[in-house]
């Protein structure tokens, strides 16, 4: 088994920012206490491909409702690896929930970017049983799975990131 990449946590600083942007109602003493006890991702079993990210908070999500999550999380990796992202098999199964993204693409250089690396999760109830989703705070919710990638003969990519979501998409 190769051994290709280490997670960390987000600064207390860029988690608060990020926290404060997405819960904007949410105090200093909360935002502390979230961010210490965030877990980083594991594996379940020595089986398991996934890396279980898990929720920083209590999460409830009523059909259709959606929810942007920062997991306080980073991820250095090597390059020429990717770390792919999906919600967690029973929960998609159970509830029909989604990553509005279908799949969190998380590449090597993003742990070097403005925002730390800071992963988030967008997710959606998708239920069409009118099923509410309830993830309580430290249970896994996401998983990540990395996987090496290949690049063309012609390829000529020079470009450095620095930013976050959707950074790599403007044209030079």
């Amino acid at each position: 088994m190769k051994r290709i990449a280490k997670f960390h946590k987000v600064s207390p600083e860029q988690f608060a920012k990020d926290w404060k942007d997405t819960f904007p109602a949410a105090d200093d003493k909360e935002i502390q206490d979230t961010y210490e006890k965030i877990s980083l991702p594991v594996r379940a079993t020595a089986g398991s491909a996934g890396y279980d990210f898990f929720a920083p908070a209590d999460i409830v999500l009523n059909p259709g409702e959606t929810a942007k999550i920062p997991t306080g999380v980073r991820v250095e990796m090597e390059q020429d690896w990717v770390l792919k992202c999906y919600p967690r098999s029973g929960l998609g199964f159970k509830f029909r929930l989604q990553l509005n993204n279908t799949v969190g693409i998380i590449d090597s250089d993003y742990f070097y970017s403005d925002n730390e690396g800071h992963i988030f999760a967008k997710i959606t109830n998708d239920s069409n049983e009118g099923k509410t989703v309830n993830i309580q705070a430290g249970t896994g919710f996401m998983q990540g799975i990395f996987v090496e990638y290949g690049i063309t003969v012609d390829d000529e990519a020079t470009g450095i990131r620095n930013g976050g979501f959707g950074s790599t998409t403007e044209k030079k």
